[in-house]
């Protein structure tokens, strides 16, 4: 049986940036982030083999937002830093040998729900899981079949730790932020809607396309016709808070095993990601692993 990981790669460019040392090359480029990147996904392959000849197949993919290289001087925002890595972190991803799915006019959470949503409908995989921080992938959790891994800190959230934490099913999330609002995503909520209130309400009627509009029939919900008066005032923004909050999980990508299984390093173009990110250390580690 197959487990397979897919590895939220904006995240991790980002968290290198911030994480891993600063580095200008000798064309005076910005290469710190990328070397973090190539550092953190040797890190995760070699978790997955023990060895580069190691004969028992690994499935990885890494999705990537939409990242324009940005212009300017060397001492801009960080966003720009970061963004003007993004062309050569692809290339590392590629160079590794890693299945990329960089997006254009979707998120690299659609593309992770997409593989998630795909995979798990495979007999032959045992496990999904998701590697990321961002908490809107836990709609993806199925049991234990698909599980979210924060790799900073090391936790899994597979469903029984999401339904402990919520109170509700994962598919239910987008009608959570829809209700709660998630202040640091930019939703805002239904003013008077805590957790546990929406979380009965969850449980009791499924979706909040179905909440009677009638305050009188949300049994066991305090202060039920006030947060009837509220949502109701505010149905139409919940509704387009949940859609946004919904990730796509048809996007037209090749989930297929065959298409996951990583195939050993690309050399020819790992020498070139690693000269222009001037990353010997990296050589190094890759020769200690190689048989």
């Amino acid at each position: 049986m197959a487990k397979v990981y897919l590895v939220d790669g904006t995240f991790e460019l980002f968290r290198c940036f911030h994480g891993a040392p600063r580095h200008t090359n000798a064309d005076g480029e910005e290469v710190g982030a990328v070397r973090g990147l190539l550092h953190t996904l040797l890190s995760l392959l070699k978790g997955l083999k023990a060895r580069i000849d190691d004969t028992a197949p690994a499935y990885v993919a890494v999705a990537f937002d939409p990242l324009p290289a940005g212009r300017g001087g060397p001492t801009e925002d960080p966003g720009t830093l970061i963004r003007r890595q993004s062309a050569l972190a692809l290339d590392a991803v590629r160079a590794l040998g890693i299945r990329l799915w960089p997006m254009v006019r979707f998120q690299a959470d659609d593309a992770l729900a997409t593989g998630a949503h795909s995979l798990r409908a495979d007999a032959t995989v045992s496990q999904v899981v998701i590697c990321t921080t961002d908490t809107d992938l836990f709609q993806c959790i199925r049991g234990s079949q698909v599980v979210v891994l924060d790799r900073i800190r090391g936790t899994v959230t597979d469903e029984a730790r999401f339904r402990n934490r919520f109170g509700i099913a994962p598919w239910q999330f987008a009608d959570y932020l829809a209700l709660v609002g998630a202040p640091a995503k930019g939703l805002p909520g239904v003013p008077g809607w805590g957790p546990k209130s929406t979380a009965r309400m969850l449980a009791a009627h499924g979706r909040i396309e179905d909440f009677p509009p009638d305050g009188a029939e949300w049994q066991g919900v305090p202060r039920g016709g006030h947060l009837a008066a509220e949502f109701s005032a505010r149905r139409d923004e919940a509704l387009l808070v949940k859609r946004l909050a919904t990730l796509r999980d048809d996007l037209p990508l090749d989930c297929s095993l065959h298409a996951l299984e990583w195939r050993g390093l690309d050399a020819e173009r790992l020498c070139r990601v690693t000269e222009k990110a001037e990353a010997n250390d990296l050589v190094e580690r890759i020769e200690r692993w190689s048989p």
